[in-house]
């Protein structure tokens, strides 16, 4: 029989577990890797379950510890593990009126997105998922003035990329 901490974590990551598969999706390339990230990072939020003290949302503490572990993580490996790019793994449903043109700028803004750093990544993300700047200056443990100041950078950088 489960425990109540055990039950309490595993109902909390099956209802916020798209925030991990969209980290995964924002530092990975390919299924493998993806599955492995979602596997750490998993693996990160249960050792740190025990920590949190719900001074914050669990989605915010779970944001968090998401981004660290992929940063960490993948700095640690990006320069030894070369990946496949996630294209080839499509997910389309045929069809002859399938418009596929959202897809098509998700991808741009996907490979425009990967061009960062991994904090810009992180900004970005949490920015994408209509975070306000005080939840992302807690999750990322800067200031909110510095969240804005960044994100005006990055909101440059990335026209800048898109709009050579």
């Amino acid at each position: 029989m489960k425990s109540e901490t055990e039950q309490n974590f595993v109902e909390l990551l099956e209802k916020h577990q798209n925030i991990v598969h969209k980290v995964c999706r924002l530092y990975t390339n390919n299924y493998d890797a993806h599955n492995d990230l979602f596997q750490e990072i998993t693996i990160q939020l249960w050792k740190a379950y025990p920590k949190f003290r719900g001074d914050s949302k669990f989605s915010t503490w779970m944001y968090r510890v998401a981004l660290n572990t992929a940063i960490t993580l993948y700095r640690k490996s990006k320069r030894t593990i070369s990946t496949q790019d996630f294209d080839g793994v499509a997910f389309k449903m045929k069809s002859e009126d399938y418009d596929d043109t959202e897809e098509q700028q998700l991808k741009i803004l996907y490979k425009a997105v990967h061009q960062l750093n991994d904090i810009e990544k992180a900004l970005v993300f949490l920015y994408l998922e209509d975070k306000d700047y005080r939840e992302i200056s807690e999750t990322m443990g800067i200031s909110e003035v510095n969240a804005r100041v960044k994100m005006n950078r990055i909101k440059k950088k990335l026209r800048t990329i898109l709009n050579p």
